[in-house]
């Protein structure tokens, strides 16, 4: 870090120097431009202006024959990147394979399509505007999506209803993720990104962090799903209400710690959701205990009762971020004073004797 003193010219103009050895390794010299980026943080950041030889955003890949997995590979993690272009070049052409696998990918990343197409070239271009990004608002649809999914899940063991494509909601899942991680990684890399999305850096790490966490939850509900259809119909009906009850109670810790972290709800929230996870993990246990281990299903129920008990702990994790939150804004209340007898007790013992 280095220290500055403001200096005051002209009519009043505030001037601070740059470190000299910045201003070499950035190529800066006299009579150069630099922008200088005012953040809703209340953070002013400086950084060297971009070349017009430069070309940010854009990237090539030399593409083999044999290359199918990694071109998809590739692909994604130039989108999460937050890479605006993909060239992709052959000189052997591209197989019908390939073709299909890049089509596949771009379908199911937002904003992404194939815009160039040759025998030897593809260009793969994002055409999502950031400040048309909304990072709050998809994670709210995120989690609504992931909590549909793991209730549907459930009901397959507790109500015996279809799955209502849980796996077909995933892919949504996958592309909102996608899309939050990609906003994320180009808020570290651009120093304007982050005020495009509306959003403190801190925030923003908060709402990618619960992201995280809502995709795993997601994934306990393709894997409830799975241990669900290997269970015969033949438990009994006290055990798959008390299933039902710990999965509501699961899904109400992700809800209620998601609200926190998107301001609809306060500290005190997150409290009660940690609290609740910790409840849920004492009867989740005694349950367990009290399962028959003669049953054929027991395997699987405890399958089911694992994910659900880590789905509460994803929601405790999304709780911790919102009482982060809470911290950062200053929202928690000081906790009451409780007086230290011990310490009252020795005062009047040094008070007696003279101590």
């Amino acid at each position: 870090m280095y220290t500055r003193k403001v200096q005051t010219v002209g009519s009043g103009t505030y001037t601070v120097s740059i470190p000299k050895d910045w201003a070499r390794s950035a190529d800066i010299d006299g009579g150069d431009t630099v922008n200088l980026h005012a953040h809703i943080d209340g953070v002013l950041a400086l950084q060297a202006e971009e070349r017009e030889d430069e070309t940010p955003g854009r990237a090539t890949m030399r593409v083999g024959p044999d290359d199918v997995t990694s071109l998809e590979r590739t692909i994604r993690a130039a989108y999460a990147a937050g890479t605006k272009e993909i060239q992709l070049e052959t000189t052997d052409g591209f197989t019908a394979e390939q073709r299909r696998v890049v089509d596949r990918v771009a379908r199911t990343l937002t904003g992404v399509s194939v815009t160039e197409e040759s025998e030897s070239k593809l260009t793969v271009r994002t055409l999502l505007d950031t400040e048309e990004v909304s990072v709050r608002q998809s994670v709210r649809q995120l989690a609504f999506v992931a909590l549909s999914m793991h209730r549907d899940a459930t009901a397959v063991l507790t109500a015996g209803t279809s799955s209502g494509n849980v796996a077909d909601r995933d892919e949504q899942v996958d592309r909102l993720y996608a899309m939050i991680d990609r906003s994320f990684a180009r808020g570290l890399a651009r120093l304007d990104e982050v005020d495009s999305l509306g959003l403190t850096r801190p925030e923003l790490f908060e709402l990618w962090a619960t992201t995280r966490e809502l995709e795993r939850v997601a994934d306990h509900a393709g894997g409830i799903e799975t241990a669900a259809g290997r269970i015969a119909d033949s438990i009994d009906a006290s055990v798959t209400e008390e299933v039902r009850e710990i999965a509501q109670r699961a899904r109400d810790i992700v809800a209620d710690a998601v609200d926190v972290v998107l301001g609809d709800s306060d500290a005190e929230t997150a409290r009660q959701a940690l609290d609740a996870r910790d409840r849920l993990r004492e009867d989740i246990a005694s349950f367990e205990r009290r399962l028959d281990a003669s049953s054929a299903d027991e395997s699987q129920l405890e399958r089911v009762l694992e994910r659900l008990g880590r789905t509460a702990e994803h929601g405790a994790n999304v709780a911790e971020y919102g009482l982060r939150h809470a911290i950062y804004r200053g929202e928690l209340s000081e906790p009451p004073f409780v007086p230290n007898h011990a310490d009252d007790s020795e005062q009047e013992s040094h008070a007696s004797t003279g101590g």
